[in-house]
């Protein structure tokens, strides 16, 4: 289910972005649907890093980047980031995809489903993940991402003390 917002709708050169309501699977997502001023040639989905949010510089500029090309693209804030509520630290990567999964299935009907699905780093591992649980999906792009998930295992700070207790607080940009 989709929730057209009512609160804002940004013009830009050959561009309008429209701010979307997406029930999640944990709840309302946030989003913004980049829309061309002329016919929609196809449709994207574009996901944020790990513990970016859909505004971020590269995303948004991708986004619009897209649109201004015919291309409608959909960018939306994961459950627990950005204006998206929940609690982050209880996500994580399958609870992402299946937040893809659903804001995928809200763009039906506004602009059609998505025949591709990218990603900025942890978003673009989740982004190749969504793509291939779409049957529309005819691509995926995945913009400076890990190889896998598990990739960041060795990389993540605190991870010794989750060994030894089976779970711990861990902090990542900022967030616990």
């Amino acid at each position: 289910g989709l929730r057209l917002g009512l609160r804002a709708r940004r013009r830009e050169e050959g561009l309008t972005t429209e701010r979307l309501s997406i029930r999640g699977p944990a709840g309302t997502l946030a989003g913004k649907l980049e829309r061309p001023e002329g016919p929609v040639l196809g449709a994207a989905l574009f996901l944020h890093a790990f513990t970016g949010d859909k505004d971020m510089l590269a995303v948004a500029r991708l986004s619009r980047g897209l649109a201004a090309r015919g291309v409608a693209a959909l960018r939306f804030d994961a459950t627990g980031l950005g204006e998206s509520p929940g609690d982050f630290a209880a996500t994580g990567f399958s609870s992402w995809v299946a937040d893809a999964l659903s804001a995928a299935e809200a763009m039906r009907p506004l602009v059609g489903a998505p025949a591709a699905v990218a990603g900025l780093s942890l978003g673009g591992a989740a982004a190749l993940a969504v793509a291939a649980r779409l049957k529309d999906a005819k691509g995926a792009c995945a913009v400076n991402a890990p190889a896998s998930p598990a990739h960041l295992l060795s990389v993540l700070p605190g991870l010794d003390a989750v060994r030894r207790h089976g779970t711990a607080p861990v902090e990542v940009a900022g967030r616990r």
